[in-house]
């Protein structure tokens, strides 16, 4: 009996044993995210123009304004725009080469070929956005950049004005999101096709299965956990990206290529409507959250259906 009612307190002990090494966690996580998203509400809730100006408070007026902000939902639909660029077409085209230079590559040239094509492939992920748009916006200029003297060579007399044309802009700045973004999966993907049993595709080679059905029974099942990492994390950046909008077109011409970050820090900075662009960061967080949720939710289920197939 004594040994029985120890047991409960040892385990409470112990579990009490790893809670100083949370402290700086939580002590961090509380400074650098729920005080500014607190100070953020806070702000929305007020009309202020920053500095030294008087804040007032006005409750929900805020949101109430965005609900008849034709600019506002414009720049949510083209988030709809970045989820397409940043998730949906890298996540597809990574896949495919990952599952190329994994099972192909590596296997007919050698594991360093792949390796060196998929350190090219991720190469801008990791060079500063700040170049990346000095190099794009050289090569998409409408008078003297790359695109347009080559199609002037072949005889096209009016190229179009990729970045300042509302008809061109935002599939030019989804073309470069992607061009960034697809080393992400491919990098993600080939770390997942090194876990999968080779015996697999052995097995599936002898019975006569060609690349492309081994790639659709054996390699989209397997990677699906990495998928929903991948397509979670891509989500929230599709959603939140200001960077490349920021050095690219500055959300123009004419709103075509706004979002939300970015029409939040026009509001903050250059309008001087600090409870305004407050209001946006919120809900753009909460929208963040929300889509987060409904991602999490869908991988435990799908998490619990492959553990009730074992």
């Amino acid at each position: 009996m004594r040994a029985r009612t120890e047991r409960p307190s040892r385990r409470r002990s112990r579990s009490l044993a790893y809670l100083p090494y949370l402290i700086p966690g939580a002590v961090c996580f509380t400074i650098i995210i729920l005080v500014p998203l607190a100070l953020n509400v806070w702000y929305s809730l007020n009309s202020w123009k920053g500095g030294m100006s008087p804040m007032r408070f006005i409750g929900l007026d805020n949101y109430a304004q965005l609900l008849d902000d034709a600019k506002f939902w414009a720049s949510f639909r083209n988030s709809l725009s970045m989820i397409v660029a940043m998730v949906i077409i890298p996540t597809l085209i990574g896949l495919v080469l990952a599952a190329v230079l994994f099972d192909y590559i590596g296997k007919h040239f050698g594991s360093r070929t792949a390796a060196t094509l998929r350190a090219m492939y991720y190469l801008p992920q990791i060079l500063p956005i700040s170049v990346a748009g000095i190099v794009w916006n050289w090569i998409l200029n409408s008078q003297t950049g790359a695109v347009n003297t080559i199609l002037r060579g072949l005889g096209v007399t009016d190229p179009p004005n990729w970045l300042g044309s509302t008809s061109t802009a935002l599939g030019s700045v989804m073309f470069v999101l992607i061009w960034i973004q697809i080393g992400y999966p491919t990098v993600i993907f080939m770390s997942a096709l090194q876990r999968v049993d080779p015996e697999l595709y052995e097995a599936a080679e002898l019975d006569g299965a060609g690349w492309f059905a081994r790639f659709r029974a054996i390699t989209v099942p397997q990677i699906r956990p990495e998928t929903f990492v991948i397509v979670l994390t891509c989500t929230i950046a599709a959603l939140k990206v200001f960077a490349p909008i920021y050095v690219l077109t500055r959300g123009g011409p004419e709103s075509s290529t706004l979002v939300p970050s970015y029409y939040s820090y026009l509001n903050f900075f250059d309008k001087s409507k600090v409870g305004y662009g407050a209001a946006i960061s919120t809900v753009l967080t909460i929208v963040i959250i929300v889509i987060a949720g409904v991602i999490q939710v869908f991988q435990n289920r799908s998490a619990r259906r492959e553990e009730e197939g074992r």
